[in-house]
């Protein structure tokens, strides 16, 4: 006579088939959290290069200036108690750029401040992004 044989069961309960969906969704959510914001994130370092850019290219231009407008040619000799340290509107020297501002690309807001201590002029490059941040990058022009 033959021993009876139990039966397995074969397939997926209701309950199993519900804990895997939930899991399976908790998961994705998580991994299109992270997909959207590396979406978003995506331009920013364009963003901010065009801004350093924009930055560097009008300090180098503000930096090859003349000091004052009282210095020669070539920087020799020095302007001693002729420097004006004031604006003009010649753009021919580092102080003609105090409070200049202009917008290089659309939503890009740049702006210079230059301030004088001890024969030292300190040139402040500040760009703003559409994003809202700010750059900014100085350099020192000495008066020789």
């Amino acid at each position: 006579m033959p021993t009876p044989t139990k039966s397995i069961p074969r397939g997926v309960s209701l309950i199993e088939l519900i804990v895997f969906m939930v899991v399976v969704s908790i998961a994705l959510i998580a991994l299109v959290g992270v997909y959207r914001q590396a979406t978003i994130n995506n331009a920013d370092p364009v963003i901010r290069l065009r801004a350093l850019e924009s930055a560097q290219s009008l300090l180098d231009e503000i930096i090859a200036l003349k000091y004052d407008e009282a210095t020669p040619v070539g920087g020799i000799p020095a302007c001693r108690n002729t420097c004006t340290n004031a604006p003009d509107d010649n753009m021919d020297d580092v102080d003609d750029y105090h409070n200049f501002s202009d917008e290089p690309y659309p939503n890009y807001e740049r702006s210079v401040s230059v301030t004088t201590a001890n024969n030292i002029k300190l040139v402040t490059v500040s760009v703003t992004t559409p994003t809202g941040e700010t750059f900014l990058l100085s350099a020192e022009r000495a008066n020789f």
